[in-house]
């Protein structure tokens, strides 16, 4: 296997394992504040039984998280030191704010899991709060390195070598805020699917005659998350297309697959991409222009505007494009559905259920195809016009062996989160109630 190959393969497998889990460590803690403050205000039984089951969840996410992040600072050094190297002094800011972040969550992710029944309980509820706040901004702090490496911005070049650094320019490059809006509310969106999820499944399974009330409520919570946060996304990434088409042009002709610069340009819809043309493709005649200028007459930069050896891969940005688009399409109308029965009292009918199942892995697909997305839209640049990723990756020996081993840690990783899940849910706290509660195999299955 070649070094570059391998260097890109093991860090791919890498961040999508942790995508998964440090979006659900940003998500989670919300969820869980609002169960707790729904609890503090109505004193109902069933609100408090679910905060306790979804804290014990977000702690074992969170170790989990935190254990493959570290994986990754590794890597990051091991696997690129041409990158590192070059780019540094550039990126090390937001990395070294990254790390206060994660102290402050871990802190207070151990008042709120130790301050049950020690703490006042507005006091314990309180100390949620930060840990929405850091774990929101750690997430946000590593998406800025990303969105400096998609449009470098804070620093000259002379004959090929970066001076004149200003750190804090580099860490607000222009995508910065539309890439931190969108890793975010991701987060939210595949946090509330997926607790849904697990809800529904709950509740199709739950035997006749049986307690589904704390199932309903955590459904009800996860599901108010999920709706507001993917009609914010729709939002955000409507945004972020238009952004993609007038500053990474690149980018955006490979998502849609516009070969010319022209106007009248159409919506390109899945198909089989050659090298001269997408065969099978759903073609809608005049969207792409009227999405980038809201007029069939505007211009879209194409793949001819574009020197071939800096194209990006089109076939696997616009797959993952369409998956992407695809997937929060489908979450978005599941959501809109569930927000009209609700309203009608019937937000548990079966085939609805059903439908929200679906949508919890489908979240993770979303989420996973648009870090594709963002990344094969990047190359062959590590650092876009300044650094290929050739030419960043280590030339090390042994890299394809690291791979496999890495890859097998992922997996032992994964399975040890699922093996202590399912053990919560079986000796969970040494109150038997809240072990035995619906609540409980809310989070755990």
């Amino acid at each position: 296997m070649d070094h570059v190959i391998a260097a890109r393969a093991q860090m791919g497998t890498s961040l999508a394992f942790h995508i998964v889990f440090a979006a659900l460590g940003v998500g989670l803690p919300l969820v869980v504040f609002i169960a707790e403050g729904l609890w503090l205000r109505t004193k109902r039984q069933a609100y408090y039984d679910l905060a306790r089951a979804w804290a014990k969840g977000m702690a074992v996410l969170f170790t989990v998280g935190a254990v493959s992040g570290t994986i990754l600072s590794f890597e990051l050094g091991l696997l690129w030191p041409g990158f590192m190297r070059y780019a540094g002094s550039l990126i090390g800011v937001p990395f070294s704010f990254e790390g206060f972040a994660f102290f402050i969550e871990a802190i207070f992710i151990g008042l709120y899991l130790y301050g049950w029944d020690r703490l006042p309980p507005v006091t314990h509820w309180l100390c949620a709060v930060p840990v929405i706040i850091s774990g929101a901004l750690s997430a946000s702090f590593v998406t800025l390195v990303n969105a400096w490496m998609n449009m470098p911005t804070g620093f000259r070049l002379d004959h090929g070598r970066i001076v004149d650094v200003d750190p804090f320019r580099a860490m607000f490059s222009p995508p910065w805020l539309l890439e931190v809006l969108h890793t975010t509310i991701a987060a939210y969106v595949i946090t509330g699917f997926g607790v849904a999820a697990v809800c529904a499944l709950a509740l199709l399974r739950a035997r006749p005659g049986a307690s589904v009330e704390q199932l309903r409520d955590g459904l009800r919570i996860a599901m108010i998350v999920a709706s507001v946060t993917a009609v914010l996304q729709f939002i955000v990434g409507d945004t972020i297309a238009r952004f993609d088409a007038s500053n990474e042009p690149w980018k955006f002709a490979a998502m849609e697959v516009v070969r010319h610069t022209q106007s009248h340009v159409p919506e390109t819809l899945g198909g089989i991409v050659g090298p001269n043309e997408t065969r099978y493709a759903i073609v809608i005649p005049d969207a792409d222009s009227l999405l980038v200028g809201f007029s069939p007459n505007t211009i879209v930069q194409g793949l001819d505007s574009i020197a071939p050896q800096d194209r990006p891969p089109v076939g696997r940005v616009h797959y993952s494009f369409d998956t992407m688009v695809g997937s929060a399409s489908i979450l978005l109308l599941v959501a809109v559905l569930w927000a009209w029965f609700a309203r009608r009292g019937q937000g548990t009918q079966r085939r609805l259920l059903q439908a929200i199942v679906v949508c919890g892995p489908l979240a993770i697909v979303a989420l996973e195809a648009g870090w594709c997305t963002t990344e094969f839209g990047r190359q062959p640049w590590i650092a876009h016009g300044l650094l290929l990723v050739s030419a960043a990756a280590t030339t090390a020996p042994g890299i394809e062996i690291q791979f496999f081993v890495f890859t097998f840690v992922y997996v032992v990783l994964a399975t040890m989160c699922w093996w202590l899940l399912r053990r919560i849910r079986t000796h969970g706290s040494a109150a038997h109630e809240v072990i035995s509660s619906p609540s409980t195999r809310v989070v755990l299955g």
